[in-house]
């Protein structure tokens, strides 16, 4: 081993010897914490990032893919409840091929139009019609179960059957199952998109004619009225329309807080087709054809007839006519527009409303009652012929509630005060403390770092130098023969009182003191 590294393990060695017990289990602790560190640090960079192999897998999918990326020794994970599957980047496309080949994944809950490949030759055309609806519903499935927030789906299709024998056709009909991710809900957009795909994939449905429940049981869109549901959800969504309305209103006015709006509306479920013929003509419009018939006839009556009397008998001696007749008879046939109107009056009308409002009689000062009634009327859209009413009272309002919450609001604001002075402090003995073990450890290294030195007791060091001292030599004489002059006891003693005396020169001067206060008292 060379002599430098045999030299610093030597004085790392001596370094740790010196170390206490708690200052060993520190460092004990210390290496292992940084170990245990750079361990998961090589962990988390090794790691392989992972991407979606496939997701929206049905469990019998999910099983074969798993099974065909074990057979190949493929790092996998699950999530989204194990309807995705993740493998590492690297690999991701050679899998999704190798599933491919392998015909993965098979979609084998909503079977689609791949169950019409298993129709044989002797198959019915009642098993062809119910196979081609059970692939059109597998299809739909697979399509609604592809859009955000949808976990799974189901579609139930009712197809009348096309007959000559009647005199009225039915209109096609579906139903849609969906089950939503947790804390997800479906927005009216989503449930438009839903209908209309329904209803587009099947010949003469109409998007009124799709209905879609969810898994909580709830009507998104009913048949023959739409989206918006049943007549309760729709009363309700129209309620706080208006409600809406007429509170942003009186906002405005009264300022925030000081009014109270309810409304009560009642939701028609009739619905009607209304069928108006009008036949209209003017003087001016000209004939369209004319015809004119007259007959004429003359001739001499005679007298012996006589004439009627009152009892039905004749009387004679009545005087004769010419005996002259004459008729005209005139057709005329006027043009006339004949003008056919046709309505469809859906389910989910207005028959009835009504709406309560209440003021704060202190911040309605100045104001009218009947402006604000005439106000609320036009804001709400209220139909006097309908039947709908208005009712405005000024009342005085109860503050308590408002100054609890002001109260509350104002305890909130001072708890959260406290917290944040709590959480400084707390962070501040944090930062001290670590402050204080850092300063603390350092010291602790850089003694530990300084060479020792082993000082001299006082009574070793006393005659120590005194006998430096007395033996130092005398001045030697000019004219004194010279002698060969070997190593000298006396002035290596000097050296190393000169070396001390840099070394430590505070205990140096003391042992000197103390020497020559020796010196003068013998």
């Amino acid at each position: 081993m060379p002599a430098p590294v045999k030299a610093g393990l030597a004085r790392i060695g001596a370094f740790v010897g010196g170390f206490s017990t708690a200052q060993r289990v520190l460092a004990v602790l210390a290496v292992g914490l940084l170990v245990l560190g750079v361990v998961g640090l090589a962990a988390w960079l090794t790691k392989p990032s992972y991407t979606p192999l496939f997701s929206g897998l049905s469990g019998s999918d999910a099983s074969a893919v798993v099974e065909q990326l074990r057979s190949g020794n493929v790092p996998y994970e699950l999530a989204d409840g194990g309807t995705t599957v993740l493998v590492p980047e690297q690999v991701v496309y050679e899998e999704r091929i190798k599933a491919a080949s392998a015909g993965l994944p098979a979609n084998s809950d909503g079977g689609g139009y791949a169950l019409l490949d298993d129709l044989g030759m002797t198959t019915s055309s009642f098993q062809q019609s119910v196979t081609y609806k059970r692939a059109i519903e597998g299809e739909l499935a697979s399509t609604i179960k592809a859009m955000k927030g949808v976990r799974s789906a189901s579609v139930q299709l009712a197809l009348p059957e096309e007959t000559v024998f009647v005199s009225e056709k039915v209109d096609p009909t579906a139903s849609v199952f969906v089950e939503t991710d947790a804390g997800t809900t479906l927005s009216t957009t989503q449930v438009n998109a839903i209908t209309h795909l329904t209803s587009a994939a099947v010949e003469g449905m109409k998007a009124e004619d799709v209905a879609v429940v969810d898994a909580n049981g709830n009507v998104l869109s009913a048949v023959g009225v739409g989206a918006s549901g049943g007549a309760e959800s729709r009363a309700a969504d129209y309620e706080t329309r208006t409600t809406t309305a007429v509170q942003q209103m009186l906002d405005r006015i009264v300022g925030s807080g000081n009014s109270s709006v309810a409304v009560a509306a009642t939701i028609s479920d009739e619905s009607a087709e209304v069928t108006t013929e009008r036949f209209e003509g003017t003087e001016e419009t000209p004939a369209l054809n004319e015809s004119v018939n007259t007959e004429t006839y003359t001739g001499t009556g005679g007298a012996q007839a006589g004439v009627l009397g009152p009892d039905n008998i004749a009387v004679p001696g009545g005087a004769g006519g010419d005996g002259t007749y004459t008729s005209e008879q005139r057709v005329q046939n006027n043009a006339v527009d004949k003008v056919t109107e046709t309505r469809s009056i859906p389910a989910g009308a207005v028959a009835r409303q009504t709406v309560s409002v209440a003021i704060d009689r202190t911040a309605a000062k100045g104001l009218s009652s009947n402006a604000i009634q005439d106000l609320v009327a036009a804001a709400a859209g209220i139909d006097r012929q309908r039947g709908d009413a208005v009712n405005v009272e000024l009342v005085d309002f109860s503050t308590a509630d408002s100054e609890r919450a002001t109260e509350a609001l104002r305890s909130a604001e001072a708890q959260a005060e406290q917290d944040r002075i709590a959480e400084l402090i707390r962070w501040g003995a944090i930062a001290l403390v670590t402050l204080v073990v850092g300063v603390v450890g350092a010291i602790i290294i850089a003694r530990r770092l300084r060479p020792r030195r082993e000082p001299l007791e006082l009574e070793e060091a006393v005659p120590h130098y005194t006998q430096v001292l007395e033996s130092a030599p005398e001045p030697i004489a000019l004219d004194a023969p010279t002698e060969p002059i070997g190593p000298d006891p006396a002035e290596s003693r000097r050296s190393d009182i000169a070396r001390m005396a840099q070394q430590d020169p505070e205990r140096t001067a003391k042992l000197l003191r103390a020497m020559l206060d020796d010196r003068s008292a013998g």
